[in-house]
């Protein structure tokens, strides 16, 4: 998790939960979903805006949740900093029930708001989960466990390390640094994205990618030239192939998450697994975990360059390996294509 800065939470659990796939990817069948459960419950591990990271990283962000208070807080929309006057009655209500009842899911909490949060999504009349996630934000609550996928509240000063924040330059440098160990190499500056920038900043050092326009960032632990690859399975959602236009640079490697397509305009699959095979992606592992009928199924393996014999059987075998974990059997629906 240090190495990794962040495990993303998402609720979609096609093959495995987000994060323990991300996990199992990494560490393989060492990996089990009780060690991570163990460590949130410890505080070892926190939840921080749809994202797991070790707890004493908060101190990281500290800064930004104090500064997010103020008028100059470029991040706040005017929307949303009206909305909140609006409701500062209920956001204290709020506070004032976790205060003497937390941890707490949000449907027990009083919804007061004078306001309603409108909106044309999901999020729409939804005030306090609305409530709860800007009061996030700001530093006030935070995520102190879970009840299945039910999100439990409590007061932050009750949830994250009593350690002095890093000043908020500081911290944005520090930040950037540990993304970029994580990440290998990356762009100074691109797409401003939700969850975690893509960008490092001014760390590490600069690089020329051959066949790439522009200039990156490069941690120099990476440049030694030591480098032992293996097969493994990723999850959509691992950083290596998060930032879909860095893949297609880096590895000339065409990937997007499928499942919100309608499935006639699917190429690769609802949900599937990006192939890394040594230095390189080479394909895609259309595959879900069907727990009713105990069995990993696999509707197709898309190969972007074609597989020789060693290759092959280092996909199996992972593709084993996956459903050992998972405590379920293969099972080919089709040939792969």
């Amino acid at each position: 998790m240090r190495h990794l800065t962040l495990l993303q939470i998402d609720p979609t659990a096609a093959v495995a939960p987000t994060a323990d796939l991300v996990a199992w990817s990494r560490l393989g069948a060492t990996h089990s979903q009780a060690d991570l459960v163990s460590a949130l419950a410890k505080r070892s591990l926190v939840e921080l805006w749809a994202t797991i990271r070790p707890a004493e990283d908060v101190t990281l962000y500290r800064a930004e949740m104090t500064a997010a208070r103020g008028d100059a807080a470029a991040a706040w929309q005017q929307r949303r900093r009206e909305w909140l006057t609006a409701n500062d009655a209920c956001r204290r209500d709020i506070l004032a029930r976790l205060g003497a009842e937390g941890p707490l899911p949000s449907r027990l909490l009083p919804d007061t708001c004078a306001v309603p949060w409108r909106s044309t999504g999901w999020t729409n009349d939804q005030n306090v989960i609305r409530l709860l996630d800007i009061m996030s934000v700001l530093g006030e609550v935070a995520v102190a466990g879970r009840l299945g996928r039910e999100r439990l509240w409590d007061l932050a000063e009750r949830v994250y390390p009593d350690d002095p924040p890093v000043p908020l330059e500081e911290a944005l440098r520090r930040r950037d640094a540990r993304r970029l160990t994580a990440l290998g190499i990356a762009r100074a500056k691109t797409t401003k994205v939700p969850i975690e920038p893509y960008d490092v900043g001014a760390a590490g050092e600069p690089a020329v990618v051959e066949g790439v326009k522009g200039t990156w960032r490069v941690d120099p632990v990476y440049l030694d030239g030591h480098f032992a690859g293996r097969t493994a399975l990723l999850s959509p959602f691992d950083r290596l192939v998060h930032d879909r236009r860095r893949l297609l640079e880096l590895f000339g490697f065409d990937y997007g998450l499928e499942m919100y397509k309608p499935a006639a305009k699917r190429r690769w699959g609802y949900y599937a697994l990006p192939i890394l095979h040594g230095d390189r992606l080479i394909g895609k592992l259309d595959a879900t975990a069907d727990r009713k009928a105990g069995v990993l199924r696999v509707a197709a393996i898309h190969e972007d360059e074609p597989f020789d014999g060693a290759t092959a059987a280092a996909v199996d075998e992972e593709i084993a390996g996956l459903a050992t974990w998972l405590g379920l059997e293969v099972r080919h629906d089709r040939e792969a294509a």
